[in-house]
């Protein structure tokens, strides 16, 4: 198995297809992984793809690749996917059990793309039975960091992150001299509002939000950027995946994305890893470690770029990485419940029941009523996660619907 895990494990190189399974599969993530299995004809095979309501797609790419098991999380979607694959030879399934089953089907590789909390138990189950994971599911780690980690070391499962900064971490990290690490920085691009004023934020449409500047992503992950949450989603997921403490992680905006992480070393050399703002680079660096393969994403040239520029966090206007870092040092389940109140708040958002600024505010009354009751409890097993998940999304409902009276 060609794949290298964050402790440096020799690779098992073998020339058969590796064969992979995809959660996720109609989305951002899970797309872009299909194109890049489409760019390399024989060397990739499609065990499972597993999507949620959008069927019509789910069954257009497991026909398209001769997926062996096509799943639909959505329980009320089952027929509508039978009936697209009606007369091929893929396998159907549907529902939570069905994701999790799917996960579990023997592969080299499993993309794990599903957005949110639900992704995290597929994921899990596949990590104990050993599976080698392209981790593209920030919940995993921001919801259940300990948890996963401790099952990651447990079964030996191989990890290789996805998301373009924690990738670019991994591509430039020298795991035999961790201790010389003096800072990590990761990138922020600032989203689409890195230059607006705190009062024209606050009357930010959703329109607004969804055009960030330089990405081309899921609307969830969108806002998240809207908002920076995701950096400091980001910087909880780093404190698991490297060795180093909370005081070593740095955010740094970059308007350009072309740098997407860099490490400083103790003797003041900065090792970055640079692109063009494509996923897939990072996508094909997981599918293919330790190798390269060649993708389709636009080839970076700096002279056409000409400037790169940086500047700090604005933790007046985007207090959200702020509010990621103190969650982190409160530790338990704080990031757990601060992830569960922000996919409800940012999903309200969506819906348009709640303002733009809402969303962090919701977000932070969540853990405030949290901390007053005593809710932030250790995290011993995936049901301890489940529990406060589940209380992290019923109080910020309450929150928000609370705030959609005034």
């Amino acid at each position: 198995m060609a794949i290298a895990n964050l402790t440096g494990a020799e690779a098992r190189p073998t020339e058969a297809p590796r064969r992979l399974s995809v959660l996720g599969a109609t989305g951002s993530i899970g797309c872009s992984t299909l194109d890049i299995v489409a760019h390399h004809p024989g060397r990739f095979e499609i065990a499972a793809l597993v999507g949620n309501t959008n069927v019509g797609l789910l069954a257009e790419q497991a026909k398209r690749f001769g997926a062996e098991l096509a799943v639909t999380a959505a329980p009320e979607r089952y027929q509508d996917l039978k009936d697209a694959l009606s007369g091929s030879d893929v396998e159907v399934a549907a529902g939570p059990e069905a994701v999790v089953e799917a996960a579990l089907r023997p592969v080299d590789q499993l993309m794990a793309a599903v957005v949110g909390a639900a992704g995290l138990e597929p994921t899990l189950a596949a990590v104990r039975q050993g599976t080698a994971v392209a981790l593209a599911n920030k919940e995993c780690l921001v919801s259940a960091g300990d948890l996963f980690m401790d099952e990651v070391a447990r079964s030996g499962s191989v990890l290789v992150p996805v998301d373009s900064e924690h990738n670019a971490v991994f591509q430039v990290l020298d795991m035999n001299n961790t201790d010389q690490i003096e800072r990590i920085i990761l990138t922020a691009s600032g989203g689409p509002f890195r230059t607006w004023s705190l009062d024209d934020i606050a009357g930010a449409t959703l329109d607004n939000a969804l055009n960030h500047p330089n990405w081309s992503m899921g609307r969830k992950i969108t806002i998240d950027s809207a908002t920076m949450m995701n950096k400091g989603l980001e910087l909880i997921e780093a404190f698991h995946l490297f060795p180093v403490e909370l005081e070593q992680l740095d955010v740094l905006v970059h308007p350009q994305s072309v740098i997407h992480s860099m490490i400083e070393y103790r003797d003041g050399s900065v090792l970055a890893q640079l692109g063009t703002p494509d996923m897939r680079t990072p996508i094909s660096c997981a599918l293919a470690w330790p190798a390269r393969i060649s993708t389709p994403s636009p080839r970076l040239r700096l002279e056409e770029v000409a400037t790169l520029t940086f500047e700090p966090v604005d933790d007046v206007r985007f207090p959200s990485v702020a509010l990621c870092r103190d969650a982190l040092k409160t530790g338990r389940t704080a990031p757990t419940i601060l992830n569960a109140a922000n996919e409800i708040a940012v999903a309200e958002f969506l819906s348009k029941r709640l303002s733009f600024l809402d969303i962090v505010r919701v977000v932070e009354e969540t853990l405030e009523i949290a901390n007053r009751s005593g809710m932030y409890g250790h995290m011993h097993s995936l049901q301890d996660v489940l529990d406060a998940d589940g209380y992290g999304r019923q109080t910020a409902q309450a929150v928000a619907d609370g705030l959609q009276g005034q």
